[in-house]
């Protein structure tokens, strides 16, 4: 089956390159230039993932990843020239699946769209299977609902924010090692992004923690993984 691609890019060459080679792969994909043009497409055709550049004309592609985590929660992988440390951090902290520096092949980008097309899958048809709702202690996880609360009080997460929350919790008690948790995660093909893995710990800390620097709800355990509860 294929799936739409919806490639946001001020590179028209670029995007005339990709849209060819992604075709092959069975992509149907749908080229904007600018970030407006961009979020009007996504409305109107629904695409199953974005690609996204940063560097653009008028709103920049940090701009556009906080617009589309207001309506959507497509997955969107960052393709960009900018690749330091602080710039990765920045696009998954604002809502980006996925981070690519340029230049990067056809065959990549496809196979990390992929990736995450599959992970979305695997969490959409894994919904059923589980109890519907998690707790411990003040914090409640409604599976069904996609909705977390401590205390009462409703907390926002990034779809992977709340993915990652329901794996360990889960497993609530058990050392989970980090390549499980990145494979139930992101998929196999990030077995080995250990640096996502932490990220994404660190921003559940803060959410979910009453001291974040000495956690009480997620538990690190030094070169294995980490355990909940």
């Amino acid at each position: 089956m294929s799936h739409k691609l919806l490639i946001i890019d001020d590179d028209v060459q670029l995007c005339e390159l990709l849209q060819l080679m992604l075709a092959k792969m069975d992509f149907e994909v749908e080229i904007a230039h600018e970030a407006v043009t961009g979020l009007k497409k996504a409305y109107s055709l629904k695409p199953d993932a974005i690609v996204l550049d940063i560097m653009m004309p008028g709103m920049d592609g940090w701009q556009t990843c906080q617009r589309f985590r207001e309506m959507t929660d497509v997955p969107i992988v960052m393709l960009t020239a900018l690749g330091s440390e602080d710039e990765v951090i920045k696009g998954l902290n604002l809502g980006a699946d996925d981070y690519l520096v340029k230049p990067v092949t056809a065959d990549e980008l496809g196979a990390r769209v992929r990736a995450l097309l599959r992970r979305v899958s695997r969490s959409q048809n894994n919904t059923n299977s589980r109890e519907p709702i998690l707790t411990h202690a003040n914090l409640v996880i409604d599976l069904d609902k996609y909705e977390v609360t401590v205390d009462g009080n409703r907390v926002d997460l990034s779809p992977i924010e709340f993915k990652l929350l329901s794996v360990l919790a889960k497993y609530k008690g058990r050392v989970l090692p980090h390549e499980f948790l990145l494979t139930e995660v992101w998929g196999p093909e990030y077995v080995g992004e250990i640096d996502y893995l932490r990220l994404y710990i660190s921003y559940l800390r803060r959410k979910l923690e009453k001291d974040p620097s000495n956690p009480d709800l997620i538990q690190n355990e030094w070169g294995v993984g980490y355990r909940f509860g």
